[in-house]
Protein backbone atom coordinates (compact mmCIF):
# COMPACT_ATOMS: atom_id res chain seq x y z
CA UNK A 1 0.00 0.00 0.00
CA UNK A 2 0.73 3.27 -1.13
CA UNK A 3 1.42 5.79 2.31
CA UNK A 4 0.61 9.62 1.10
CA UNK A 5 2.41 12.47 3.21
CA UNK A 6 2.14 16.13 2.74
CA UNK A 7 5.18 18.24 2.35
CA UNK A 8 5.57 21.72 3.39
CA UNK A 9 8.29 23.64 2.09
CA UNK A 10 7.65 26.47 5.11
CA UNK A 11 9.82 29.68 3.86
CA UNK A 12 10.01 32.64 6.39
CA UNK A 13 7.26 35.32 6.50
CA UNK A 14 5.00 33.69 4.05
CA UNK A 15 2.24 32.64 5.52
CA UNK A 16 3.52 29.29 6.68
CA UNK A 17 2.74 29.25 10.65
CA UNK A 18 -0.87 29.90 9.19
CA UNK A 19 -0.73 26.76 7.08
CA UNK A 20 1.29 25.03 9.67
CA UNK A 21 -2.25 25.76 12.30
CA UNK A 22 -4.44 24.38 9.67
CA UNK A 23 -2.40 21.38 9.02
CA UNK A 24 -2.24 20.66 12.99
CA UNK A 25 -6.03 21.44 13.52
CA UNK A 26 -6.35 18.17 10.72
CA UNK A 27 -3.69 15.94 12.10
CA UNK A 28 -2.86 16.69 15.54
CA UNK A 29 0.32 14.87 16.43
CA UNK A 30 0.53 13.71 12.87
CA UNK A 31 1.75 16.78 11.98
CA UNK A 32 5.38 17.28 12.67
CA UNK A 33 8.18 19.66 12.30
CA UNK A 34 11.90 19.93 12.27
CA UNK A 35 14.99 21.67 10.75
CA UNK A 36 18.53 20.42 8.96
CA UNK A 37 21.42 21.73 8.64
CA UNK A 38 21.69 23.79 5.16
CA UNK A 39 25.25 23.78 4.53
CA UNK A 40 25.20 22.01 1.65
CA UNK A 41 22.56 22.56 -1.51
CA UNK A 42 20.28 19.17 -1.09
CA UNK A 43 19.37 17.80 1.96
CA UNK A 44 16.72 15.80 0.28
CA UNK A 45 18.24 12.66 1.79
CA UNK A 46 18.04 14.02 5.93
CA UNK A 47 14.72 14.81 4.71
CA UNK A 48 13.69 11.23 3.62
CA UNK A 49 14.94 9.89 6.25
CA UNK A 50 13.00 11.83 8.59
CA UNK A 51 9.86 10.70 6.74
CA UNK A 52 10.44 6.94 6.56
CA UNK A 53 11.53 7.22 10.44
CA UNK A 54 7.79 8.46 11.34
CA UNK A 55 5.85 6.30 9.46
CA UNK A 56 3.16 7.33 11.59
CA UNK A 57 2.99 11.01 10.70
CA UNK A 58 1.11 12.53 8.01
CA UNK A 59 1.94 16.30 7.79
CA UNK A 60 5.89 17.82 7.67
CA UNK A 61 6.72 20.86 7.81
CA UNK A 62 10.57 22.48 8.00
CA UNK A 63 12.09 25.91 6.76
CA UNK A 64 15.27 24.28 6.13
CA UNK A 65 14.52 21.68 3.05
CA UNK A 66 16.92 21.99 0.42
CA UNK A 67 17.18 20.06 -2.63
CA UNK A 68 14.65 17.96 -5.40
CA UNK A 69 11.54 16.51 -3.66
CA UNK A 70 12.22 13.21 -2.12
CA UNK A 71 11.87 10.34 -3.48
CA UNK A 72 10.70 7.73 -0.97
CA UNK A 73 9.52 3.75 -2.33
CA UNK A 74 6.10 3.54 -1.13
CA UNK A 75 5.61 6.87 -0.38
CA UNK A 76 3.51 9.56 -2.16
CA UNK A 77 4.95 12.89 -1.95
CA UNK A 78 2.23 15.62 -1.83
CA UNK A 79 4.11 19.06 -1.50
CA UNK A 80 2.87 22.81 -1.04
CA UNK A 81 5.28 26.27 -0.55
CA UNK A 82 3.37 29.68 -0.23
CA UNK A 83 4.87 32.62 -2.51
CA UNK A 84 4.78 36.30 -1.78
CA UNK A 85 5.35 39.26 -3.33
CA UNK A 86 8.98 39.56 -2.41
CA UNK A 87 9.30 43.51 -1.23
CA UNK A 88 6.25 42.93 1.03
CA UNK A 89 7.74 39.39 2.71
CA UNK A 90 11.08 41.59 3.47
CA UNK A 91 8.99 44.55 5.27
CA UNK A 92 7.15 41.62 6.77
CA UNK A 93 10.12 39.80 7.80
CA UNK A 94 12.23 43.40 9.36
CA UNK A 95 9.29 43.87 11.51
CA UNK A 96 9.58 40.53 12.82
CA UNK A 97 13.48 40.37 13.62
CA UNK A 98 12.64 44.28 14.94
CA UNK A 99 10.71 42.73 17.75
CA UNK A 100 12.02 38.73 18.02
CA UNK A 101 13.86 37.88 21.08
CA UNK A 102 16.79 36.42 19.39
CA UNK A 103 20.42 36.69 19.11
CA UNK A 104 20.65 35.91 15.68
CA UNK A 105 22.79 38.35 13.26
CA UNK A 106 19.24 39.15 11.50
CA UNK A 107 17.39 39.81 14.86
CA UNK A 108 20.53 41.91 16.04
CA UNK A 109 20.71 44.07 12.71
CA UNK A 110 16.94 44.62 12.22
CA UNK A 111 17.22 46.19 16.28
CA UNK A 112 20.11 48.11 14.71
CA UNK A 113 19.19 49.60 11.97
CA UNK A 114 15.85 51.09 10.10
CA UNK A 115 14.40 48.85 7.31
CA UNK A 116 16.75 50.72 4.90
CA UNK A 117 19.83 50.49 6.54
CA UNK A 118 18.66 46.57 7.33
CA UNK A 119 18.58 46.08 3.47
CA UNK A 120 21.43 47.71 2.47
CA UNK A 121 23.29 45.33 4.99
CA UNK A 122 21.49 42.40 4.07
CA UNK A 123 22.09 43.21 0.35
CA UNK A 124 25.81 43.63 0.73
CA UNK A 125 26.36 40.95 2.66
CA UNK A 126 27.99 38.01 0.51
CA UNK A 127 25.59 34.52 0.43
CA UNK A 128 22.92 36.43 2.07
CA UNK A 129 19.64 35.60 -0.05
CA UNK A 130 17.24 37.24 2.26
CA UNK A 131 16.82 40.57 0.54
CA UNK A 132 16.86 39.18 -2.77
CA UNK A 133 16.07 36.74 -5.04
CA UNK A 134 14.68 34.29 -1.89
CA UNK A 135 11.90 32.27 -2.70
CA UNK A 136 13.90 31.80 -6.56
CA UNK A 137 16.94 30.29 -4.78
CA UNK A 138 15.10 28.22 -2.88
CA UNK A 139 12.87 27.06 -5.82
CA UNK A 140 15.93 26.44 -7.73
CA UNK A 141 17.67 24.49 -5.61
CA UNK A 142 14.48 21.81 -5.90
CA UNK A 143 15.86 21.28 -9.68
CA UNK A 144 19.94 21.06 -9.79
CA UNK A 145 21.99 21.41 -12.82
CA UNK A 146 19.55 22.34 -15.37
CA UNK A 147 20.21 25.90 -16.18
CA UNK A 148 20.09 29.26 -14.52
CA UNK A 149 18.67 30.24 -11.54
CA UNK A 150 15.44 31.56 -12.64
CA UNK A 151 14.58 28.64 -14.97
CA UNK A 152 14.79 25.72 -12.59
CA UNK A 153 12.86 27.87 -10.53
CA UNK A 154 9.96 28.01 -13.16
CA UNK A 155 10.70 24.33 -13.77
CA UNK A 156 10.03 23.82 -9.88
CA UNK A 157 6.57 25.21 -9.72
CA UNK A 158 5.63 22.55 -11.71
CA UNK A 159 6.41 19.62 -9.40
CA UNK A 160 4.96 21.48 -6.81
CA UNK A 161 1.39 19.95 -5.94
CA UNK A 162 0.06 23.11 -4.25
CA UNK A 163 1.75 26.43 -5.22
CA UNK A 164 0.45 28.84 -2.42
CA UNK A 165 0.29 32.43 -2.45
CA UNK A 166 -0.18 34.51 0.26
CA UNK A 167 -1.92 37.18 -1.23
CA UNK A 168 -5.02 34.65 -2.23
CA UNK A 169 -4.80 32.53 1.02
CA UNK A 170 -8.48 31.54 0.64
CA UNK A 171 -8.12 30.18 -3.17
CA UNK A 172 -4.89 28.25 -1.86
CA UNK A 173 -6.36 26.52 0.89
CA UNK A 174 -8.95 25.55 -1.45
CA UNK A 175 -6.41 23.97 -3.88
CA UNK A 176 -5.08 22.33 -1.02
CA UNK A 177 -8.14 20.64 0.04
CA UNK A 178 -8.61 19.14 -3.45
CA UNK A 179 -5.40 17.54 -3.69
CA UNK A 180 -5.73 16.30 -0.22
CA UNK A 181 -9.03 15.25 0.15
CA UNK A 182 -8.38 12.32 -2.49
CA UNK A 183 -6.12 10.81 0.33
CA UNK A 184 -7.58 12.41 3.20
CA UNK A 185 -11.46 12.98 2.76
CA UNK A 186 -11.97 14.65 6.40
CA UNK A 187 -8.94 17.04 5.69
CA UNK A 188 -10.81 20.79 5.97
CA UNK A 189 -9.03 24.03 6.01
CA UNK A 190 -10.19 27.11 7.29
CA UNK A 191 -8.79 30.37 6.66
CA UNK A 192 -6.56 31.46 9.62
CA UNK A 193 -3.60 33.83 10.35
CA UNK A 194 -0.63 33.48 12.52
CA UNK A 195 2.40 35.04 13.30
CA UNK A 196 1.45 38.24 11.60
CA UNK A 197 3.20 41.60 12.20
CA UNK A 198 1.14 44.95 11.37
CA UNK A 199 2.13 47.46 8.56
CA UNK A 200 2.78 51.16 8.57
CA UNK A 201 2.31 54.35 6.99
CA UNK A 202 4.81 54.49 3.96
CA UNK A 203 6.97 57.17 4.29
CA UNK A 204 9.91 58.82 1.20
CA UNK A 205 12.28 56.48 2.45
CA UNK A 206 9.87 53.55 2.31
CA UNK A 207 9.48 54.40 -1.36
CA UNK A 208 13.43 54.46 -2.07
CA UNK A 209 13.12 50.84 0.01
CA UNK A 210 10.67 49.19 -2.14
CA UNK A 211 12.37 50.54 -5.74
CA UNK A 212 16.04 49.13 -4.00
CA UNK A 213 13.96 45.82 -3.74
CA UNK A 214 11.70 45.84 -6.67
CA UNK A 215 15.57 45.94 -8.53
CA UNK A 216 16.94 43.68 -6.47
CA UNK A 217 14.39 41.21 -6.06
CA UNK A 218 13.27 41.09 -10.58
CA UNK A 219 13.50 37.14 -10.47
CA UNK A 220 10.89 36.59 -7.29
CA UNK A 221 9.16 39.22 -9.47
CA UNK A 222 9.12 37.03 -12.12
CA UNK A 223 8.26 34.09 -10.46
CA UNK A 224 5.25 35.10 -8.56
CA UNK A 225 4.08 36.34 -12.15
CA UNK A 226 4.26 32.76 -13.40
CA UNK A 227 3.12 31.27 -10.44
CA UNK A 228 -0.32 33.69 -11.10
CA UNK A 229 -0.28 32.39 -14.30
CA UNK A 230 0.54 28.54 -14.00
CA UNK A 231 -2.82 28.32 -10.97
CA UNK A 232 -5.09 30.18 -13.47
CA UNK A 233 -4.32 27.77 -16.05
CA UNK A 234 -5.15 24.67 -13.94
CA UNK A 235 -7.84 26.23 -12.67
CA UNK A 236 -9.12 26.87 -16.06
CA UNK A 237 -8.06 23.29 -17.18
CA UNK A 238 -10.38 21.85 -13.96
CA UNK A 239 -13.25 23.73 -14.64
CA UNK A 240 -13.09 22.47 -18.16
CA UNK A 241 -12.58 19.30 -16.71
CA UNK A 242 -15.87 19.15 -14.43
CA UNK A 243 -18.19 20.95 -16.62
Amino acid sequence: MTRTILLHYHLFKNAGSSLDYILKANFGDLWVTREFSTETRDNSAQIAAWIEATPEAVAYSTHTAVGPIPQIPGVRVLTVMMLRDPVARIRSAYRFEVTQQSDSWGAQLAKAHDLEGYVEARLARTGDRQCRNFQTNRLAMMIPDLGGERVRALVALRCLSVIGMVEDFEGTLRRLEAVMCPYFPEFHAETVRTNTTQTRPETDADARVNARLEEANRDDLAILDAARILIARQASRSQAAGG
